[in-house]
């Protein structure tokens, strides 16, 4: 729910990259990002995608993986469809986040991948929490404990009351003066 870093396997020129970096950044600035610049389009693309699916799957500091591209033609965005590019998305320990080009297109490796985003934006989102929601979340927490323990509190110091006044009518004193008093009242009458 709270990665610590989050490696992404996309063009580096691209809007693509420029999106996922400021909306990770806006939503959960404590999140680092690796980026690993690979080619989107054309025929090395798959194995150059796969290459840094690979270093980054192998990363013990990576908690999630986005991978994909902006939008295009379908012809550019085959490389994500490729067979060895989704068989080797599928077989990833790292979950995987695919978010090729946008709302309306799809690609073999939107099926394989764990989360299908459906653009790089939706997967920045996809990928971090919104640390604004998280603070809000936590005030009102602090604000419920803060009002519990005062509440446990007030509970607390109204029986402890009601005991000092049991122990003062149970007091031995108190009680052998009610009864001095009885005797008192019995011998005159």
């Amino acid at each position: 729910r709270f990665p610590r870093k989050i490696g992404v396997v996309t063009s580096s020129t691209g809007a693509a990259i420029r999106d996922i970096v400021s909306i990770i950044k806006r939503r959960f600035p404590p999140c680092d990002i690796l980026i690993y610049p690979a080619l989107v389009q054309g025929d090395q693309a798959p194995k150059d995608i796969i290459k840094g699916l690979k270093y980054l799957n192998d990363r013990e500091d990576i908690d999630v993986i986005i991978t994909g591209r902006g939008g295009g033609s379908f012809e550019e965005l085959f490389p994500f469809s490729d067979e060895e590019l989704a068989r080797f998305i599928h077989s990833m320990k790292k979950p995987v986040i695919s978010a090729v080009g946008h709302e309306t297109d799809f690609s073999i490796a939107d099926f394989v991948a764990d989360v299908r985003a459906s653009t790089p934006s939706m997967a920045a989102e996809l990928a971090v929490p919104d640390g604004r929601a998280l603070k809000d979340e936590l005030t009102s927490l602090g604000y419920t404990f803060i009002r519990t323990v005062k509440d446990r509190l007030n509970t607390m110091e109204n029986d402890l009351s009601a005991h000092k006044r049991s122990l003062k009518f149970l007091n031995p004193e108190s009680v052998l003066r009610d009864r001095k008093l009885e005797i008192d009242n019995l011998l005159k009458g």
